[in-house]
């Protein structure tokens, strides 16, 4: 299977998130953008790496740089190749001893290694093609989003996904990234709903 290739655009926090972060991956040859949403634990250890910061002792994903180097193992990249229920799966793909493997891993602690490590990061086509987020708006004109607010008509489902969709394009525009992965997280859940 072929993936895509993302590199780290940012991490994002909302005041209100209680402590979540969006880490926000981009396609390298595209424009769509996958935030996927981690703790601050996580975060942090992406940020100081990117940041080449270094703490007086080795974090959790230093000691896995350590302990692959240790044995002679090479990470080749990692691959975030599932959603299920909201949920993000990744893979660690190494090799040790002339034999390929790989390891289970959330996305966040893939990355923080992957970025210790410089190994590329890659998606699914599947992953970024129901999570991904175009970074330019091709959403209707304001004139239309006007025209639709004051319409007198019940709203319908069809009304109902496209508010939300404005919602999702104006959280994108703002670079809220935590507000547009539960945006989108609702406007999956309220597709499947409808079918």
């Amino acid at each position: 299977m072929d993936f895509v290739q993302v590199d780290i655009i940012g991490l994002s926090t909302n005041p209100s998130s209680g402590g979540a972060y969006a880490l926000v991956l981009g396609e390298i040859d595209g424009n769509r953008r996958l935030p996927i949403i981690i703790g601050a634990f996580e975060a942090q250890a992406i940020a100081l790496e990117l940041e080449k910061i270094q703490p007086p002792r080795p974090m959790t994903h230093d000691l896995l740089r350590d302990l692959f180097d240790g044995i002679g193992a090479e990470v080749l990249d990692v691959v975030i190749d599932e959603l299920r229920e909201g949920t993000f799966f990744a893979k660690i793909r190494f090799i040790h001893d002339g034999e390929e493997s790989q390891l289970d891993s959330r996305p966040s602690d893939a990355v923080a290694l992957a970025v210790r490590v410089d190994a590329p990061i890659y998606v699914s086509p599947a992953v970024l093609e129901e999570a991904g987020i175009p970074s330019e708006e091709e959403g209707a004109p304001a004139d239309e989003e006007a025209t639709a607010a004051v319409s007198e008509e019940p709203p319908t489902a069809a009304s109902e996904l496209d508010r939300m969709q404005q919602q999702l394009d104006n959280a994108i525009r703002d670079e809220d990234y935590e507000k547009a992965a539960r945006l989108r997280d609702e406007i999956q859940r309220f597709k499947s709903e409808l079918n």
